[in-house]
């Protein structure tokens, strides 16, 4: 294996969840070099959430894949934590406990529930929100710390939320 493809291999396992724009930054390779030495590496999945493609090293399931790509979020990984503390809770408490609007809530619910990392259970006209593996995802936390770059666009949708709520 290259010595480029080691680094890249090495950092993806350090970092599961990477997406690419981040590999290339932190490794600082230009962005057809760090596809050309992707495609090659088999031991690398990749996983396409949310509009954003995010690697992993192989020992990764397809449901921790998409749950480490969610705790790379910020307000995807507040949502996870509410319920972490909480166990469960309504839609309506865990937007206030966020202070986000209850629309980026739902935003981010749909690729959750999708991607089948929380549920929405339904009992008497209610609906409450929880884990559907709390102890994995708890887990799977401790390996993930989100960017910079997406703490800064999470904010950054967060605002425009006030705004337009507020306007």
């Amino acid at each position: 294996m290259s010595d480029t493809r080691a680094r890249i291999y090495r950092h993806i396992e350090a970092n599961p969840g990477v997406h690419f724009r981040e590999l290339t930054r932190a490794l600082d390779l230009a962005t057809g070099q760090v596809q050309y030495h992707l495609a090659r590496l088999d031991r690398v999945h990749s996983e396409s959430v949310n509009g954003r493609t995010h690697y992993y090293a192989a020992s990764f399931d397809p449901w921790e894949r998409h749950a480490i790509a969610f705790l790379r979020r910020e307000t995807a990984r507040d949502i996870l934590v509410t319920l972490m503390e909480r166990e469960t809770a309504r839609p309506g408490e865990v937007a206030e406990a966020l202070d986000i609007a209850r629309s980026t809530l739902e935003h981010h619910l749909d690729g959750l529930v999708d991607h089948r990392v929380v549920e929405k259970r339904r009992a008497e006209g209610q609906v409450t929100l929880a884990l559907r593996r709390p102890e994995r995802t708890v887990e799977l936390l401790a390996a993930v710390d989100p960017t910079t770059t997406d703490r800064l666009s999470d904010r950054f949708a967060r605002l425009l939320d006030r705004l337009f709520e507020s306007g």
